[in-house]
């Protein structure tokens, strides 16, 4: 399974929200770049970027800091937040970032859903952030109606590459995933799911290993890596796939 850090990103800085609230936010590091840089060096394979103010205003506001830790790394890229039009899609991916996620534009224009995955083969992800079982938008500010299930069974058919299941009243509480939304979505579809929100610990993510044959393929860990509840490093050696450049010349990783 892959274990995926992530970055928040909120006026330039790297930051967490707790359960998607914007008041409650905690800054851990001002320089997004440098953390960017520690967690490819802990082994990270991939690296998980929310632009937080343009999920909130629908436009790409953090565009100097993602291109910055873009230029820095060898490991690929995802994006998500505020990225609601083509030009703002196209921008990044231009940019070197290697998938985009989308949220907001999933559930109000589903359709471009369709254009923009058959424009950007397996370059366009789903974001789905629920809120009791119903799909929350605009940065996390307003729930619909849709159902996450239904969702993520349309997208996968419209062509998306991947969905990641955020689970919003467990994002940043460190209380453990949501185990059983995350079986019911893998079981429905088949592409691959992300897990995303509530990972406190190194036994959460064992606890997703599980998941893993139904088709839960990767674990976003936010919070927990940065105040030292999970060390990157010793989550990946235990969970995930040592990057092709750690494994030694004569095949055996000193991986676990």
């Amino acid at each position: 399974m892959e274990v995926i850090p992530a970055i928040d990103l909120l006026d330039g800085k790297c930051v967490r929200l707790y359960q998607g609230d914007y008041a409650k936010s905690q800054v851990f590091d001002d320089n997004p770049v440098a953390v960017a840089r520690q967690w490819e060096q802990q082994g990270a394979t991939r690296l998980h970027l929310v632009d937080l103010d343009g999920a909130k205003s629908g436009k790409t506001t953090n565009l100097a800091a993602i291109e910055a830790i873009v230029k820095v790394l060898t490991i690929p890229v995802q994006v998500g937040g505020g990225l609601r039009d083509r030009a703002s899609v196209s921008r990044l991916l231009d940019l070197g970032v290697q998938r985009a996620i989308l949220g907001t534009v999933a559930v109000e224009q589903p359709e471009l859903i369709t254009q923009w995955c058959a424009e950007f083969p397996q370059q366009i992800v789903v974001g789905i952030d629920a809120r009791n079982g119903k799909v929350a938008t605009r940065g996390w500010l307003e729930t619909s109606e849709v159902l996450a299930p239904d969702l993520a069974n349309r997208m996968a058919k419209q062509g998306a590459a991947a969905i990641i299941y955020t689970d919003i009243h467990r994002d940043g509480t460190m209380s453990g995933p949501n185990m059983s939304a995350l079986r019911e979505l893998a079981t429905a579809i088949d592409i691959p799911v992300i897990a995303s929100g509530g990972v406190s610990s190194l036994t959460d993510l064992l606890s997703l290993l599980a998941l893993e044959p139904l088709g839960v393929t990767g674990a976003i860990v936010g919070r927990a890596i940065y105040t030292g509840d999970i060390n990157l490093k010793e989550a990946i050696q235990a969970v995930g796939n040592p990057r092709l450049q750690d494994i030694p010349p004569d095949g055996f990783s000193t991986f676990a």
